[in-house]
């Protein structure tokens, strides 16, 4: 069990990373609403600029401590559980402008991996 967590450590991480650090100003089919980059999106939401470098700033550092996590056990549960509640925050934000479902899959599928990640690190 504890090979297939920290595969999905690795995945959720380079996922969040990859979208956070590669495709911040890039479109992609999962935008929320009409938006092309990651500012767009947070606007798009209703919410300040700012608080797209909050929740990026999170995110990385999330994604960060489950690599890290690899080697630190002890940080993987908090770090999983912070982008699953973050996460959920996206799935809520889909809802708000009323996107197509499509559009909640990433959020949906990370969600999904941090929970199991989450449970396969207690104990």
């Amino acid at each position: 069990m504890q090979t297939i967590v920290h595969i999905l450590q690795i995945i959720v991480a380079l996922g969040l990373l990859n979208v956070w650090l590669l495709r911040f100003r890039r479109s992609t089919a999962y935008r929320g609403g009409e938006a092309r980059s990651l500012p767009e999106e947070f606007a798009a939401y209703g919410l300040p600029a700012w608080s797209t470098y909050v929740v990026g700033t999170l995110k990385v550092g999330a994604a960060c401590c489950l690599i890290a996590g690899l080697w630190i056990q002890i940080i993987v549960f908090p770090a999983a559980l912070l982008i699953s509640l973050l996460m959920l925050g996206a799935l809520a934000m889909h809802l708000k402008v009323r996107d197509p479902l499509t559009k909640f899959v990433p959020a949906l599928f990370i969600l999904t991996l941090s929970l199991i990640i989450c449970w396969g690190s207690i104990g």
